[in-house]
């Protein structure tokens, strides 16, 4: 394995986790349906929203710090 590969992943998990532990949701825009009636388009968009628990913001970015450790120790 590469010596960069933790460290990284350490990085980009702490930085998920620190999202979820500050935002606590996001959410993002879904095209459902699309209609072309006479020349007219219609398209139909549904907003979907997804919380992200505490506890799975936490230990993302609790293994993000073990991954991190564990990239220096090896490196």
């Amino acid at each position: 394995m590469k010596n960069w590969v933790l460290p990284v992943a350490g990085v980009v998990l702490i930085a998920a986790g620190g999202f979820g532990l500050a935002k606590g949701e996001f959410s993002y825009t879904k095209e459902e349906h699309e209609a072309s009636i006479a020349g007219i388009e219609l398209s139909l968009k549904e907003k979907e929203r997804i919380e992200v628990p505490k506890w799975a913001a936490g230990g993302a970015v609790a293994l993000g710090v073990i991954l991190l450790l564990m990239g220096r120790k090896t490196g």
